[in-house]
């Protein structure tokens, strides 16, 4: 049978995507190749057309699930600027809400996937240390200008480490009411840890002479 043009292509992305979402809901180790292709409608034996190993899947999956969250978030950002409103707040309030909570298949796969990468070997957990550089990226870009650059970098990883326990603690809580809280908790630190990172940067600046 005779595909048309980009057919391998769409079929590849189609197999990153179910693979995303079911390493977030079911764990890498919980996840067969097996099921994950008849899920993409396709045969076990077709996996290997596309991946070399389960490792490679992994490792490209990861990648393909930051890319998103990072095109969401920078989309959320530059949202909320044309409204007149901070895109850093934005993106909190994005991350710590009750739905990306309550689906982690849909969600953020560093949040999720973090414990058990870090057990991977070094190439896959280096893909989630790029997948989750990027998405630093997107924060440090929304911190305000007085930020050195390198102030910058490790406020927006000080943040993200923030957003991303908020959401575990808040995924393994019981207690709905709780759980809303510890949200709201997270955001307001999230934010408050920017806006206090800014006034010690223009603290530390010298005026201009």
């Amino acid at each position: 049978m005779r595909y048309e043009k980009g057919h391998k292509e769409q079929t590849r992305k189609r197999v990153l995507e179910i693979a995303g979402a079911q390493f977030r809901a079911k764990g890498i180790e919980g996840t067969g190749v097996a099921s994950l292709m008849a899920d993409a409608g396709l045969t076990h034996g077709g996996f290997y057309a596309h991946f070399k190993s389960k490792d490679d899947l992994v490792r490209e999956a990861l990648s393909a699930a930051g890319a998103s969250s990072r095109e969401a978030w920078a989309a959320e950002a530059k949202a909320a600027r044309e409204r007149g409103e901070d895109g850093l707040a934005a993106i909190v309030h994005r991350y710590l809400r009750t739905v990306h909570r309550d689906r982690p298949e849909a969600g953020c796969a560093v949040a999720t996937l973090a414990p058990e990468v870090a057990r991977h070997n070094p190439k896959t957990r280096n893909s989630m240390a790029e997948a989750a550089s990027d998405m630093v990226a997107v924060i440090a870009a929304e911190l305000p200008s007085s930020f050195a650059a390198e102030k910058a970098t490790a406020t927006a990883y000080a943040i993200f480490g923030l957003l991303i326990g908020t959401l575990q603690l808040a995924r393994v809580t019981t207690d709905p009411v709780l759980s809303e809280m510890i949200l709201r908790s997270g955001q307001e630190a999230a934010v408050r840890l920017a806006r206090e990172g800014a006034s010690q940067s223009r603290a530390q600046t010298p005026p201009n002479r």
